[in-house]
Order: C-alpha cells, then structure tokens, then sequence
C-alpha cells in the first residue's frame, strides 16, 4: 500500500477496525507502510476519541465513532460527495440536514442564499450554517448524544413530526441493497423521522460504506431520491445501486 498520511491512515484503520472489529499493530503497520509506534500512536488517538480500546499487540473497534474521529476519516471523499450535493440545495424553502460529518461538510460549503431555512439535529451542523446570508438554521431540540453530536429522543421526533422539508440531505452508517443503517437506534430513530416528513430523500456517504452493516435499519432505498458518493456513476461499485435508487452521482 505504501506509506499514507495520517488522514488516510485513520481513514483505514476506522475501515478495518469496524470491519474485523479488531485489528493488530504488526498488520497494520506492514499494510499502511509504517512504524508500530506510529500505528500505536494513532490507536491512543482513536482510544481518547472513544473509537477504539487499545488491547496488547493492537487495538479493538469500542464504535460508534465520535463526530471529531469521523471528521478526520475519508475527509478528501466527503469534499467530494459535497461538492456532488452543492448543486441540489435550493435557494429558498426549507429542507432539512442530518447530523452527519459529510453534511456538516455540505453546511460548510453552503453559500449565500435567497430565503434558505435548514433544520437539523447536528450542533455542529447547525454552527456551520450561522452568518451564512439568506440562511436561517433551526435545531430540532432533544437530547444530546455525545457519540454523535447530535439531538435525538422524543423532543426531537415529535418536531419533526410538525415539519415538511423540500429535501432531507443525509449520510449513514453502512448502506446495502435494503437501505441505509445507523450505529445506534437513536441515531437511527430520528432518521426515519427526517424522511417520513421530507418529499425527497438524497444521501451521500462514502464508497466504504456500501454493501456494508450496521446496528439499526434507517432508511430503505426505495425512499432514496439520489445517492452520491466519491465514485464516479459508472464505476462498477455504485452501478448495481443506480438500478434500486432514483439517480445516482
């Protein structure tokens, strides 16, 4: 594989230890092109981010994965996967955000706009869209999880319930030809409430998540108006999905 930046390492070890659920020093560094101190080095980071436990000789996937460990996996994708979206975000209306590192990437890239209001359950989400000209944020209220940085629960859920969004922008966990997954029923919970209140339904989310599994079912493909990723729509990956959503970039 050759030596990879930090980046790119903690995007790969975040790959195998959610995969294998464990994953040894020696491996590791043989595969990424390092020392073990370097591999180890970054263990002690994802075990003070609450991502993994470090174990003798390797370490051991402890997930869900904080906001901050997932905003340093896959960042070079997620750019990617905003710029895709950028252009599906109106002008005016009301749409909706999930809490989501690759939608806190989306918020980030946002310009100005006429008379855009975004609801979302995700704090930082929502400070990312503050001073943004003709942009109103409105969080949904409830309980913050600290694993996600996100507000769940009842209060959250029956907000939604009262809301109609133009467009609910959104990630997951794992992705496979049944639908979308979550790493927490929380998480998972206010998912189906964004859509069940949402007209259209557009997902990005990395191309290491596809044909994967997590916890919680979230969203059914049926319900998903575009998925985009880091692939172009013709690679062989995300061609059996553009036959199960609507479109796919």
């Amino acid at each position: 594989m050759g030596s990879l930046a930090a980046e790119e390492r903690w995007g790969w070890l975040l790959s195998q230890l959610k995969e294998s659920k464990a994953v040894s020093l020696s491996e590791a560094a043989d595969a990424l092109g390092v020392s073990e101190m370097t591999v180890r080095r970054d263990f002690s980071a994802m075990e003070a981010e609450g991502i993994a436990r470090r174990v003798r000789g390797g370490a051991v996937y402890t997930g869900p994965v904080s906001f901050s460990g997932r905003e340093r996996s896959f960042a070079t994708e997620k750019a990617v996967i905003a710029e895709k979206l950028l252009p599906r975000v109106p002008r005016s209306g009301v749409i909706a955000m999930d809490s989501s590192t690759t939608m806190h990437r989306l918020a980030q890239a946002i310009g100005a706009m006429d008379d855009l209001t975004v609801v979302t359950n995700g704090l930082s989400t929502f400070q990312a869209l503050q001073d943004k000209p003709g942009v109103t944020a409105i969080l949904t209220g409830g309980a913050k999880d600290r694993r996600s940085d996100s507000l769940v629960g009842p209060v959250a859920t029956a907000f939604l319930e009262s809301m109609r969004f133009a467009r609910f922008f959104a990630s997951a966990a794992a992705i496979d030809a049944n639908g979308c997954y979550e790493d927490t029923l929380e998480e998972a919970e206010i998912k189906r409430a964004f859509v069940r209140s949402s007209a259209r339904v557009l997902i990005g989310a990395h191309a290491a998540k596809l044909d994967d599994h997590a916890t919680a079912a979230a969203v059914q493909l049926e319900n998903i108006s575009v998925l985009a990723t880091e692939l172009a729509p013709t690679d062989p990956t995300i061609v059996p999905y553009a036959k199960l959503v609507t479109a796919v970039l």
